[in-house]
């Protein structure tokens, strides 16, 4: 706040429903020329953490409990809809009797329950070990689409209307009617996280970063977490989907284009990128696109910098900057109490706690001051093919060390790296679905896997201790305590040894030699590498002033992080 920003949160998800203080936005419902409803056939999968008897329709590992619109059921009656499970993605689908499952709610009543066209109620309830997939028939679409335009003319109005049509002044009206970016520090940034990072490139790839008057709506680009695209724009669409290793692995977000500069894709077949229609309008904004170590693992995060086959780099515009922020998950584990491990909860590791605040924070200093100002911000770090740093992930050419099962580990479950990463198949979603523009209609309930369509996933290459060489490297990670990953497994019972969601793993070094020897740990020990305490934190400030001098962290966090090494109980 500090830096004199004016903020707008805007809702652009339109299936989103109220609570929690949501940002959400009503759109209306599609329907038929002559105003009948639209049905149509629906695919949805559903993976639990604890079983439980009932479902809502639209319920997803990260859309469940409320959270976004169910597409009702055209009839209660289920004879012509399909519930099937399996273990793992890859499993032989298992027919559930459609005799043991209702559109109905359970939680209060038992099985068959109450009739709802809302949910789904499953006899002895939904496990923790299977993926469960639903293929019914829904009504009602709404216009998803919309959410585009929504950002679009907001900001619009914001930068250049005096009031809206209904007389209200504009907050953040210029004086004398000059539009917002006709002078030095007015200008309109976009940031999103995960989804919301999705969704600002798509609507950068669809054009919407053009009014309609021609102006650009947003000078800079903020997408976080973001490799893949959003299918908002889609008959029954489900943006809040992902699109994972185990977890909703068949939903739509990851057809090319990847790349922000147009390239030939040989496995689809069409040549595009994300900034090929701005760089025809000139309404490119300044992009800042950075990851987790998770998003190569998880996200294909390689394919938006590399050619489909993996063989080359593709070079980035000038006003395109990309940062890994080495060796963290998609979104930081909570850190722990001293002496504890952070929580495992699904996943066979405890999850990865290193942080990312401190450098996004000096990224978006950094963009602001690009937009701005004119001031250049630090070179793209992220891994290449040209350093031999993104490279295959099998075991041998990463480099991941063997961590044996120690007592900071489990007794019976050391760290094994076996190559599991999320690939990516070219998927057929039928004749109505566009997947250069990620819009239209999902005719294939499941899409049909395109034979010999097989893109190369790269990931970061690994140090000795298992720490990403390449990217944005934190204090954390410089003068590490531990093995930080954007991988994790997940443990017996739910699916074991998948990928575990969105989570990595952190492993904690050795104390002492003599420790990591009698463990068989290769990786060094906290002493062998800091000797004492004032060694650790005098590496902490070593690694903060190398970061600072690149503008990849702000003084003021660098102060904060080697105060608070200082205050830790490492060596102590």
């Amino acid at each position: 706040m500090r830096q004199g920003y004016s903020i707008v949160w805007s809702g652009w998800q339109p299936d989103v429903l109220p609570g929690d203080n949501r940002m959400t936005m009503s759109v209306p419902v599609a329907t038929n020329p002559d105003g009948s409803p639209i049905v149509g056939n629906l695919r949805t999968e559903y993976i639990v953490n604890a079983s439980v008897s009932t479902q809502d329709l639209s319920g997803g590992p990260l859309t469940a409990g409320g959270t976004v619109a169910s597409y009702e059921t055209a009839s209660l009656d289920n004879t012509s809809a399909t519930l099937t499970r399996r273990v793992r993605e890859a499993d032989p689908r298992e027919s559930i009797s459609n005799a043991d499952w209702k559109f109905a709610d359970c939680s209060v009543t038992p099985f068959p329950g109450v009739p709802d066209t809302r949910k789904i109620c499953l006899k002895g309830g939904f496990d923790t070990n299977h993926i469960y997939e639903l293929i019914y028939t829904a009504k009602n679409p709404t216009v998803l689409g919309l959410g585009f335009a929504a950002t679009r003319d907001l900001i619009a109005f914001f930068r250049h209307a005096a009031h809206d049509d209904f007389g209200t002044a504009n907050p953040l009206a210029m004086p004398n009617g000059r539009r917002h970016g006709d002078e030095s520090g007015h200008h309109a940034i976009i940031m999103g996280i995960s989804q919301s990072g999705r969704y600002i490139r798509t609507l950068i790839h669809l054009g919407f970063n053009q009014d309609e008057d021609g102006h650009i709506v947003f000078d800079g680009a903020f997408a976080h977490l973001a490799p893949g695209r959003i299918p908002l724009n889609v008959r029954f669409g489900a943006p809040g989907r992902v699109y994972l290793q185990h977890e909703e692995h068949l939903f739509p977000a990851y057809e090319s284009p990847f790349t922000y500069m147009p390239v030939h894709d040989p496995i689809a077949g069409r040549t595009d990128g994300i900034l090929k229609r701005c760089l025809g309008s000139h309404t490119c904004p300044k992009v800042s696109h950075t990851m987790s170590s998770l998003e190569y693992w998880q996200g294909r995060q390689s394919l938006d910098q590399t050619d489909a086959l993996g063989r080359h780099d593709i070079g980035l515009p000038d006003f395109v900057k990309m940062y890994l922020l080495a060796s963290t998950q998609h979104v930081p584990a909570p850190a722990p109490a001293p002496g504890t491990l952070p929580s495992q909860g699904i996943c066979r590791w405890p999850a990865n706690p290193a942080r990312q605040s401190d450098t996004l924070r000096a990224v978006w200093v950094a963009l602001d001051q690009w937009v701005n100002r004119g001031i250049k911000p630090p070179r793209s770090h992220v891994p290449t093919l040209r350093h031999r740093t993104l490279v295959p992930p099998d075991p041998i050419t990463l480099g991941f060390p063997t961590i044996p099962a120690t007592n900071y580990v489990t007794p019976t479950d050391p760290v094994n790296f076996d190559g599991l990463h999320n690939g990516l198949t070219l998927a057929d979603y039928g004749p109505e679905y566009n997947a250069r523009e990620e819009s239209g209609n999902i005719t294939n309930n499941p899409p049909t896997l395109v034979g010999g369509g097989d893109y190369a996933v790269l990931v970061p290459k690994v140090d000795a201790d298992g720490n990403d060489v390449a990217g944005v490297r934190s204090t954390a990670i410089q003068a590490p305590i531990g093995t930080y990953t954007g991988w994790n497994r997940r443990a017996p019972g739910f699916a074991a040894d998948e990928q575990c969601t969105l989570n990595g793993l952190f492993i904690p070094f050795a104390r002492t030699m003599v420790q990591r020897l009698a463990a068989g740990d290769p990786r060094l020990s906290l002493e062998e590498r800091y000797g004492d305490h004032a060694g650790y934190v005098a590496a902490v400030q070593a690694a903060a002033d190398r970061l600072v001098a690149e503008a990849l962290l702000l003084p003021e966090d660098a102060t904060r992080l080697v105060a608070e090494a200082d205050a830790s109980d490492v060596l102590r």
